[in-house]
C-alpha cells in the first residue's frame, strides 16, 4: 500500500471520524502532498478546507492559510482544536500579550495551521518571519479575492506570489467555492502558479432547492416563509443597510429571532450580532452581502434574497452558505425588475466604461435567469460552463411544480396595441407602470396631461389589476416582443416580433408568475437523513447546552448530519459512536459520553425505531465502488471515455484541464472501472513505470517523474499509480477472504 495515502486515511477518520473521502479530496491533497501547485474549484459543503487541514497533519512543517476574514480565522481555529488539531490564528483580534504567546508557539514548531489576512501576511516584518517557522505549504482559501472580476476582490490577493521569496519553492493550494472561466484563469496568472493541477468539480448543489418568487410585500413573504420554519437557521440577504434592520425588526414583531448586521453597525454589536446568530440564539439573521463569506455554520437551512443579487456569482456563493452540511436546504429569491431598474442607476453613474459594461452584462444575465422559465439549475450550472444533463433537476420551482400554461392571445393584444396608439398620439413611450395605469383605466394627472384617457385602450383591460399588466409587461418583453429603451426610466415599443403577432394575431400561450413560495415536496430530498425526529430535538437542546458551557457554536459540537446518524443508530457505547460519521478520536473522548447518557435515557423512556438504509450519496462514510458512486462530474467524464474520446477530446468537450481529466479517470479506476492501459501507455512504458514504482510507497509522484527524466507525463504516473493501487487493494480483500 502507498504510506502516505495509508496516513491520510488514518488521520480522516481519526481526527474527523469519517472513512471515505468526498469526490477529489484525495486527489488534491495528494498532489499537493507531492510538491505540486493547485487550483481546486470546489461548491461550497464539498470540503475545500479538508484539503489543507489534512495534508498539514501529516507533512513536516507549517502550512500557512491565507484567509480573508477575521471570522473565518476564529470559526476554523474553533473547529480545530476541537477535533485535536494544533491551529491558530493572528489578527487585530488578540491582544498583544496573546499575540505574543501565538508568535513564541509558532517559533517553537509547536502549531500545524496558521491563518492569516492577506493584509498581515504581506507586510514585510511579517513576511520576513516565515523563514524561521518553516512554512512547507500555502493554502488560498477564497482565491476569487484575487481578481477584480470576482465578487470580492482583495487588491492584497494579487501580492501572494511574493510569499515564495521568504519561504522557498513550497506548494501553493488555491481554492474557491466559485469562479467562471475568467477568474480561474486570473487566480493562475496572478498567483503564478507552476505546471499546476487544476481540479474543477461540479457546481451542482443537489440539496439546494431553488425558488424565484415575484416580489409583492416583501417583508410579509420573508415572515411567511421563515415562521413555517421557526426552529431552523436562515440567512436574509438585502441590498441597503436600512432594509436590513427593517426586515429584523418586522421578524422580531412576528415573534422570531432575528439580529442584523451590515458594516454601519457599531463594531461590538455587529460582533453580538453574528454570534447570535452562529450559537442559534438567534436563528434568522438580516443582513448586507458581506456577511458570510468563509461563516462556517453548516446548519443554515434556508438563504432568502429580498432584494436581486447584483451577479449570478454572488448569487450562487451566498445560495451557498444554505446547507453546507449536506442536508436539505432551501434557496428563496424575491425579484423585482424595481431592483433592476436601481443598480442600473448606480451603474450609469460609473465613469468607467468598461467596469459598467461588465456590470451590466452581469445584472442582465442575473435577470434572465430570475425570469427564464426554464429549470433553475441548467441557467445557474451554464453560467459557469456546466451542463445540467437531466430534464429536470427535480430541485427548483420549475421542476418540481412546472407552471400553468395559459392562452394570453388576447390580452397581449390588448397591451401591443396600447402601446402602439400611445406612440402614435403622442410621438413619444412610456414605461411599463403608466401602460398598465392606462389599461386599467387610470386617470393620473400624468394620465390626463398627456390626454392618455381618451385613447381606444384606455380601461381595455379594466378586468384584471394594474400588477397583472405590469407583470404581462415583462414577459413580453422576454419573449422579445417588446424592446426596452436603456436607462433608469426605460420606455417601452413594439419590436418587429411583436408587430408581426399583432398582423398574423397567431395565439400566444405563456407561463403564469409564481407569487408565493412552493411548500416542500413530500417527497424525499437530496441529502435527507430521516431519523427519530424527538430524539433529535433533545440531543440539539443537549448540544447547545454543552457549546454555551465551551463558548462554541453549536455545530462545532457535532453536526445536524452526525446527530441524524445518532438519531438512526442510537449507539450504545463509545465504539459504536466512533463508527459513525463526524466522531473523530478527541471529540468521542470530549462530548461522547454526556450524548451517549442521553441516547441511552432517550431509549429506555420511547424505544428504538428502525429506518430504510440512506442511498450511497448521502453516507458521507460510504465508499465508492462503482461508476453509479461517483460523483455527476466524474461521470459524465466517464461517460465521454466510454465513447471512444481520448483525454485531450474529452478536455476540450468539457472545458477542463486535462489534469482534471487524469483525475477523474483515476478515480473510477479505483472505483473499480476496467480500463486497457493500452488507452494511455505502451508496453515499454509501462514496463519502466512498474521499475519506477518498485518498493516506492509515497504519493509524491514528483520524484518518480524526475527518476524517469520526464519522459513520461504526470497523467500517466497518475494513471499507473491508481491501477497499481487498486490491484493491491484487490489482492489484500483476496489475503482476508
Amino acid at each position: 500500500m502507498f504510506m502516505s495515502a495509508e496516513r491520510l486515511s488514518q488521520r480522516l477518520k481519526q481526527v474527523f471520524g469519517y472513512d471515505e473521502f468526498r469526490p477529489l479530496q484525495r486527489e488534491i491533497m495528494e498532489d499537493s502532498l507531492a510538491g505540486r501547485d493547485v487550483m481546486a474549484i470546489l461548491p461550497t459543503g464539498a470540503g475545500k478546507s479538508l484539503c489543507y487541514q489534512l495534508p498539514a497533519l501529516v507533512r513536516e512543517g507549517l502550512t500557512l492559510v491565507v484567509s480573508p476574514l477575521i471570522a473565518l480565522m476564529k470559526d476554523q481555529v474553533d473547529q480545530m482544536a476541537a477535533a485535536g488539531v494544533r491551529a491558530t490564528f493572528l489578527n487585530s483580534t488578540l491582544d498583544p500579550m496573546e499575540a505574543e504567546e501565538r508568535l513564541a508557539g509558532l517559533a517553537r514548531g509547536h502549531y500545524q495551521l496558521l491563518y492569516v489576512a492577506p493584509e498581515r501576511l504581506m507586510l514585510n516584518d511579517f513576511l520576513a518571519q516565515l523563514k524561521a517557522w518553516k512554512v512547507s505549504a500555502l493554502a488560498v482559501d477564497e482565491a476569487h479575492c484575487i481578481s477584480e472580476w470576482g465578487h470580492d476582490f482583495r487588491p492584497e490577493y494579487r501580492r501572494l506570489r511574493e510569499v515564495r521569496q521568504w519561504t522557498g519553492e513550497i506548494p501553493i493550494l488555491a481554492l474557491t467555492a466559485t469562479a467562471t472561466e475568467r477568474v480561474r484563469g486570473v487566480i493562475l496568472k496572478q498567483l503564478e502558479l507552476k505546471e499546476p493541477s487544476v481540479f474543477l468539480a461540479s457546481f451542482n448543489r443537489p440539496n439546494l432547492r431553488y425558488q424565484v418568487v415575484a416580489k409583492s410585500r416583501p417583508i410579509q413573504q420573508v415572515g411567511e416563509f421563515a415562521k413555517s420554519r421557526p426552529e431552523d437557521s436562515g440567512i436574509v440577504y438585502c441590498q441597503s443597510r436600512k432594509n436590513t434592520e427593517a426586515y429584523a425588526a418586522s421578524l422580531q414583531a412576528m415573534g422570531l429571532k432575528a439580529v442584523a448586521y451590515h458594516a454601519g453597525l457599531d463594531p461590538a454589536q455587529r460582533a453580538r450580532n453574528q454570534d447570535a446568530f452562529l450559537r442559534d440564539e438567534a436563528r434568522i439573521v438580516c443582513a448586507t452581502v458581506a456577511f458570510g463569506m468563509g461563516i462556517n455554520k453548516s446548519n443554515v437551512r434556508y438563504v432568502i434574497h429580498a432584494d436581486m443579487p447584483k451577479n449570478l456569482e454572488g448569487y450562487y456563493q451566498e445560495t451557498g452558505r444554505a446547507g453546507r452540511d449536506g442536508l436539505p436546504a432551501d434557496c428563496l429569491l424575491l425579484f423585482s425588475r424595481a431592483d433592476f431598474m436601481k443598480y442600473v442607476k448606480f451603474l450609469d453613474d460609473n465613469p468607467d466604461e468598461q467596469a459598467r459594461k461588465v456590470a451590466h452584462a452581469q445584472l442582465d444575465q442575473m435577470v434572465h435567469f430570475a425570469e427564464h422559465d426554464a429549470c433553475r439549475r441548467v441557467g445557474l450550472l451554464g453560467y459557469f460552463g456546466e451542463t445540467w444533463p437531466l430534464e429536470n433537476c427535480g430541485g427548483c420551482d420549475h421542476c418540481l411544480e412546472p407552471r400553468e400554461k395559459w392562452d394570453a392571445t388576447i390580452d397581449v393584444q390588448k397591451l401591443l396595441s396600447c402601446v402602439l396608439r400611445i406612440r402614435q398620439a403622442g410621438g413619444f413611450s412610456v414605461g411599463i407602470n403608466h401602460l398598465a395605469e392606462v389599461l386599467t383605466g387610470g386617470m393620473s394627472e400624468k394620465i390626463q396631461r398627456f390626454k392618455h384617457d381618451q385613447l381606444k385602450t384606455h380601461g381595455i383591460g379594466k378586468d384584471q389589476p394594474r400588477a397583472y399588466w405590469v407583470d404581462l409587461g415583462r414577459q413580453l418583453l422576454r419573449e422579445g416582443l417588446l424592446a426596452a429603451s436603456e436607462g433608469m426610466f426605460a420606455t417601452v415599443s413594439v419590436s418587429h416580433a411583436g408587430v408581426d403577432l399583432l398582423k398574423t394575431r397567431a395565439t400566444l400561450m405563456l407561463t403564469r408568475s409564481l407569487t408565493s413560495p412552493q411548500k416542500a415536496p413530500s417527497a424525499p430530498r437530496a441529502g435527507d437523513i430521516p431519523c427519530d425526529g424527538g430524539l433529535f430535538e433533545a440531543l440539539r437542546v443537549l448540544r447547545k447546552e454543552m457549546a454555551d458551557a465551551r463558548g462554541l457554536p453549536p455545530y462545532i459540537i457535532f453536526s445536524d448530519v452526525t446527530l441524524r446518524h445518532f438519531c438512526r443508530e442510537y449507539p450504545r457505547d463509545a465504539r459504536a459512536l466512533l463508527s459513525l460519521p463526524g466522531v473523530g478520536e478527541k471529540k468521542s473522548a470530549d462530548y461522547g459520553p454526556d450524548f451517549l447518557h442521553a441516547i441511552l435515557e432517550w431509549v429506555e423512556t420511547h424505544g428504538t425505531r428502525t429506518f430504510s438504509p440512506l442511498p450511497v450519496a448521502f453516507t458521507q462514510s460510504a465508499p465508492a465502488k462503482n461508476a453509479n458512486a461517483l460523483n455527476d462530474s466524474v461521470y459524465e467524464t466517464l461517460t465521454l471515455w466510454r465513447a471512444e474520446n481520448s483525454v485531450s477530446e474529452i478536455a476540450r468537450i468539457r472545458n477542463l484541464a486535462e489534469t482534471t481529466i487524469e483525475g477523474h479517470l483515476a478515480q473510477a479506476i479505483l472505483s473499480g472501472e476496467e480500463f486497457d492501459t493500452r488507452n494511455f501507455y505502451t508496453t515499454d512504458e509501462e514496463a519502466e513505470m512498474a521499475k519506477a514504482f518498485e518498493g516506492y510507497t509515497e504519493i509524491a509522484l514528483k520524484p518518480i517523474f524526475e527518476h524517469l527524466g520526464g519522459k513520461i507525463g504526470y497523467g500517466k504516473l497518475r494513471i499507473h499509480q491508481a491501477l497499481s493501487r487498486r490491484t493491491q487493494e484487490m489482492q489484500a480483500v483476496g489475503c482476508r477472504n
